[in-house]
């Protein structure tokens, strides 16, 4: 609940949000993630979560359908290989919640009303890939996560270019 508001809070400021979540695996960086990115579709944006393998975007892809059963909201899985008929589907604003891999940032990748932009286990991305995915929005709101704090993320946290919350504890019933 904590880093929620928290993100929620900088969603709301007029300066785009840059922060970074870390978290124990199972901790629930993508519940919130995904809080995130419904607060976006609710302002008439679109929210993107990049993931680095095209195995763990498919798994948030079916976590993101199941919890979000019932509602109606387009959700959309982009990958190098589930490419070829849903540019237009992202370029026309008919799909809200896109999660993807590296081919989000491809030149002929375009969004209608980029607001958000999740990056899971930002490390694997180099500076250009996850710029390039921020330029595809007019200042979109940036959330990085991550389970291993390394020491450039940490410096980025240090020299003031990154906020960042920590969730430092397991939902009910998780083991340590």
């Amino acid at each position: 609940k904590r880093v929620t508001e928290e993100i929620l809070r900088d969603m709301a400021a007029p300066s785009p949000m840059n922060r970074l979540v870390q978290g124990d695996v199972g901790c629930g960086k993508t519940i919130v993630a995904l809080l995130s990115m419904l607060n976006a579709v609710e302002c008439g944006y679109q929210a993107t979560l990049m993931a680095p393998t095209e195995l763990l975007a498919e798994q948030h892809y079916q976590n993101i359908k199941r919890l979000l059963d019932g509602i109606d909201l387009n959700v959309l899985l982009f990958t190098g290989s589930r490419k070829d008929k849903t540019t237009q589907t992202i370029t026309k604003a008919e799909a809200m919640l896109i999660v993807g891999t590296h081919a989000l940032i491809q030149e002929s990748v375009s969004f209608e009303a980029l607001g958000l932009v999740v990056i899971d286990e930002q490390h694997r991305f180099g500076v250009l890939q996850r710029a390039s995915l921020r330029k595809k929005g007019n200042n979109p709101d940036v959330l990085v996560m991550t389970a291993t704090p390394i020491p450039r993320t940490l410096a980025m946290t240090l020299y003031g270019d990154l906020d960042y919350s920590v969730i430092d504890e397991l939902p009910p019933g998780r083991t340590p």
